[in-house]
């Protein structure tokens, strides 16, 4: 499929894409389907109750991210983009009371939130370590219709059937492109036949696919996040989920503003500012806050972070430059999900922080002049130096280590942005080949270390 700009940065809500946003919208399209009326058993009634079963990382993580609350706020017709979270909570105790809903087209359905969500601790589903299968059921008890999902990270949901197709609609989406590259090899050579930077060539196939308003809606997914920095730098606070973290970001900011100006400043005060500035979102994002993917929810903090680096930190930044920036790092995330995976239950962590600081790292080089070469040698060194990096998140929760992972990783993609705007372009390692051993490695990894909460720092915790 051609990944858009807003197919990769999606605005949402908290903890997880895949967790959270992605349940959310498969129960909205179970409910799309089971109003169409297709593919019915036969001789089967009515529907007149729901049931929805989580498999895979979904299942062992799924508490710690509220998947099961996302399926039920999907089914009472709730979306990540739009979400209310005051009407959400009053919806959902009314549920509790009920256990009922009434879905427009159907009719009332017998939805029970104790035991209408199961946890699947089984072998994952076939298609994906992130597998819900949903259910209706007759007055009788009969089956009525099932579907399956797949939560593919990023937001991104499909059923078997569209993973099957998608390598189909690939190449037809490619075709109509005017810059139809799915590797960075094939993006160098198209620049260097065009002329083109990738920003350029990005905003050209991005012209074909239909988004006349391109650049509002890129000023809009960069709003969002600037948005949601400055709620992190103005609340302070303990994180929902048990394991009593305080959110820190507040008291660092404070700290920083208070220095400014001052004898006390450090040389690496910089590093602080990208530390606190990707803190500050992925607190928010544990808190269940109002999101960007970029790609995915835990790593949501690394290119807000690194552009609002660049917007208040570099000299000659431009609200082009951001622009710019967001359509480089939207190219190189579309690389890697392409020919590897930005899920960390399907490759770990390195696939998350890893390909977001790729991003990040490629989209300041463009916005600081760098050229594709630098560009995809920025990406490159940005994703080397995660290769192999666990998805253990302690408890579930997308905090532990995630949050400060976030700040680490936007100080990554600004050195390697700067390694790579020093040198020529000339380097050992092609992103593709990076990318490739990312795929490989993530294939090798243990299923311990890819968002199940069994292994690494999720084990080895010290209980106090």
């Amino acid at each position: 499929m051609f990944l858009s700009v807003f197919d990769i940065f999606k605005i949402g809500v908290g903890p997880s894409s895949s967790h959270t946003m992605g349940p959310m919208l498969a129960a909205a399209r179970f409910l799309d389907a089971l109003r169409g009326g297709s593919r019915r058993a036969p001789g089967a009634g009515a529907p007149a109750r729901l049931e929805a079963s989580l498999h895979g990382s979904l299942a062992y993580t799924g508490k710690g991210h509220a998947s099961d609350r996302a399926v039920l706020l999907g089914l009472l017709g709730f979306s990540p983009e739009t979400l209310d979270p005051d009407e959400a909570e009053r919806r959902l105790a009314a549920l509790a009371d009920a256990c009922r809903i009434d879905v427009p087209g159907v009719g009332a359905l017998e939805l029970d939130p104790q035991r209408g969500v199961i946890f699947d601790y089984g072998p994952p589903l076939p298609g994906h370590a992130n597998g819900l299968v949903f259910r209706a059921f007759d007055a009788a008890g009969g089956l009525c219709f099932t579907q399956t999902y797949y939560s593919i990270g990023g937001g991104f949901v499909m059923t078997d059937r569209e993973i099957a197709q998608a390598k189909i609609e690939s190449d037809d989406a490619r075709a109509s492109r005017p810059y139809p590259f799915a590797t960075a090899a094939e993006m160098l050579a198209m620049g260097e036949a065009s002329g083109l930077g990738v920003a350029a060539m990005k905003r050209a196939n991005e012209m074909a696919a239909g988004h006349g308003d391109l650049d509002a809606g890129l000023d809009r997914i960069w709003s969002v996040m600037d948005q949601c920095i400055d709620r992190g730098l103005a609340t302070d606070g303990v994180l929902p989920g048990g394991l009593n973290v305080r959110r820190r970001a507040c008291a660092i900011h404070r700290t920083l503003l208070a220095e400014r100006g001052s004898n006390s400043v450090q040389p690496h005060s910089a590093t602080e500012w990208l530390l606190v500035y990707a803190m500050a979102v992925n607190e928010e994002n544990a808190a269940g806050g109002r999101i960007v993917t970029a790609p995915t929810n835990g790593a949501a903090g690394v290119t807000p972070a690194v552009i609002r680096y660049y917007r208040d930190h570099c000299v000659g930044a431009t609200a082009q430059g951001v622009r710019d920036f967001l359509l480089v790092a939207a190219a190189i995330g579309g690389i890697i999900k392409t020919n590897a995976s930005i899920s960390g239950a399907e490759v770990g962590c390195q696939g998350e922080v890893g390909s977001a600081a790729a991003m990040a790292a490629a989209g300041l080089c463009a916005a600081l002049g760098g050229r594709n070469d630098q560009i995809e040698n920025a990406a490159e060194i940005a994703l080397e130096h995660h290769l192999g990096m666990t998805c253990d998140p302690v408890r579930g929760l997308v905090q532990v280590p995630c949050i400060e992972r976030n700040g680490i990783g936007a100080v990554k993609a600004v050195a390697a942005a700067s390694l790579a705007l020093r040198g020529d372009g000339s380097h050992i390692i092609p992103l593709d080949a990076c990318i490739e051993t990312m795929r490989q490695t993530g294939q090798d990894m243990s299923l311990r270390y890819k968002e199940t909460s069994t292994g690494g720092l999720a084990v080895n915790l010290p209980e106090c």
